[in-house]
């Protein structure tokens, strides 16, 4: 699995049948401190996410076609969920440290 930050939303009218129905966001991924960790991509949202959400990413095939029942889609991205929180050796990284 990966981190990754929504930065965008993509719209293709004309998609392969698996992509039909499906909403397509476009993500940065990131290590656990925020900095960029990888090449931009696109991966279907199964978490609701939106613009500025950070993300948990399944970027291998199976496990994306797995999700979506189906054994021969060409389908490798997909965010499984949102990210409230990131602790790191009890330091929060994300949202970020908060003075108290």
């Amino acid at each position: 699995m990966k981190i990754a930050t929504v930065i965008g939303t993509l719209v293709a009218p004309v998609k392969h049948p698996a992509y039909e129905n499906q909403k397509l966001l476009v993500i940065r991924p990131e290590d656990a401190t925020g900095e960029r960790a990888g090449k931009t991509l696109i991966a279907i949202d199964r978490a609701q996410a939106g613009v500025g959400d950070k993300v948990l990413v399944i970027d291998e095939g199976s496990s994306a076609r797995f999700l979506l029942g189906s054994d021969d889609a060409p389908i490798k991205t997909t965010i499984v969920g949102v990210i409230d929180e990131i602790e790191l050796a009890g330091q929060r990284t994300y949202p970020g440290s908060t003075s108290s």
